[in-house]
């Protein structure tokens, strides 16, 4: 049920991206009074699943959900209709059009997606506002949850004061910025302290998270709440309760999952004593300690939200007005927009060993939860239309990209590329295409092989 839940919000965030970046380009060739003679959701090789004649225009759903298209009059695109381009030219085609109509036409798509993105992004802020936890509210450092970040020299306990020579202003941009490897300045004990977490980083983070699902580098400290005390534990029938809080342990007071795990860890085969807080009052325990340093009961991992509750962090909140929300919105894609590229650089750098974490259609359809929450999938809609909107632009032929590049060539030397030339450009693009799609699949399906016949 999971996976249908996330293969349905894929395929809703899909079609209403591929919708309505076709409709900018249907949009602007109807204002150039460009003939439109296709208008399709999905491709649709043989057959489709829908289609309907209205006017000029047939509009259809297709069967192979790679993206979607619109067939414009007179144009050299995926089609490849060399009859038509063999007729004589007519006033309703693209290709009599002036270049500053093509231009637009072809930028169309490309101009709804960073519109969308930013009015997403603006109503999510407008509707759920903005919560995060502040950097400053880790008072006492962060939690190295992860063997990558311990190996590279960070330690539990750290206050990281900039990643890379930016200082990071959430918790979430501290997290992400790792992720890139360059220096990570720290407090340690008081003391300024730099660490070099190692080129190909990224690559060391892909390669465990194939085995390691759901992989977390570091995590706010939080401290060591009992969620549970099964009956095979050697502490069942301590008193020990869920929801009990440990403040002191082996005499020692502890506010951190962390200091709990290392004093442990320091009295093996041994009874200690315990003090919890159970529903505001302090209640004394004697536990006992396993051969593994373990108490054998289960924690919890808190929410933000719970923590602060539990007074340990104070989070940010911020409301917009709908007046506030549109700034906000474009500040927020424009970040995103800014971080993708980062992305997108560390993956051509081949020392970094990125390009292994490039995902197709099943890496796509996992960043959705495996609930249906409005929330999250507006934000990673938006996301993928700022994504979108960028790829296009990337001059390869056959994309936007491609025939904005040479329309701006026709319009600086007042010479338009030759059909033949047109054609040749668009299969090598086709082929490009057809190659990165193969490329980023088969990473999910080589990733699903390896975390399922390791």
């Amino acid at each position: 049920m999971d996976i249908l839940i996330k293969i349905g919000q894929f395929l809703l965030s899909l079609s209403l991206l591929i919708v309505l970046h076709e409709l900018g380009h249907f949009l602007f060739a109807r204002l150039f009074a460009t003939r439109v003679e296709k208008f399709y959701l999905f491709f649709n090789p043989w057959f489709s699943l829908f289609k309907l004649k209205k006017g000029d225009t047939e509009y259809g759903i297709g069967w192979l959900p790679l993206g979607g298209y619109v067939k414009i009059s007179g144009m050299i695109d995926e089609s490849m209709d060399r009859e038509q381009m063999k007729k004589e030219p007519q006033p309703y085609e693209f290709r009599t059009k002036p270049a500053w109509q093509r231009l637009l036409i072809m930028l169309g798509g490309v101009m709804v997606n960073v519109l969308l993105g930013i009015l997403i992004y603006s109503f999510i802020l407008y509707t759920w506002g903005d919560r995060y936890m502040p950097s400053k509210s880790l008072v006492d450092g962060i939690w190295v949850t992860d063997s990558l970040l311990y190996d590279a020299g960070l330690r539990t306990g750290d206050k990281i004061i900039t990643v890379d020579g930016e200082q990071p202003e959430t918790f979430t941009d501290m997290v992400t910025g790792l992720i890139y490897g360059g220096e990570v300045k720290v407090d340690r004990n008081g003391k300024d302290t730099s660490i070099f977490l190692p080129t190909n980083f990224a690559e060391q983070l892909i390669d465990k998270s194939i085995y390691d699902k759901g992989i977390m580098l570091l995590y706010p400290r939080i401290p060591f709440i009992v969620v549970e005390v099964p009956e095979g534990s050697q502490n069942y029938g301590s008193g020990l309760q869920a929801k009990d809080r440990f403040l002191q342990l082996a005499g020692k007071p502890v506010k951190y999952v962390d200091q709990v795990t290392a004093i442990l860890d320091s009295t093996r085969n041994q009874t200690i004593p315990a003090v919890v807080e159970r529903q505001g009052e302090t209640v004394q325990l004697m536990l006992q300690v396993n051969e593994k340093g373990k108490l054998q009961v289960a924690y919890g991992l808190l929410s933000y939200e719970q923590l602060e509750q539990l007074g340990v962090y104070q989070l940010d909140t911020r409301q917009y007005s709908l007046a506030e929300a549109f700034p906000a919105g474009l500040h927020t894609a424009k970040t995103k927009l800014k971080d993708y590229l980062r992305q997108f650089k560390l993956i051509f750098n081949f020392e970094t060993g990125a390009y292994k974490g490039v995902g197709g259609f099943a890496a796509i359809t996992n960043l959705f939860p495996p609930v249906w929450h409005w929330q999250s999938f507006w934000e990673i809609t938006a996301f993928l239309s700022i994504m979108l909107a960028f790829l296009n632009v990337l001059p390869i032929p056959a994309l936007d990209g491609g025939h904005v590049a040479f329309l701006v060539f026709e319009m600086v030397t007042g010479r338009k590329p030759g059909d033949k030339f047109l054609e040749y450009a668009q299969l090598v693009g086709l082929a490009l295409i057809l190659f990165l799609i193969l490329f980023a699949n088969g990473n999910d399906v080589y990733r699903w092989l390896l975390s399922t016949f390791r």
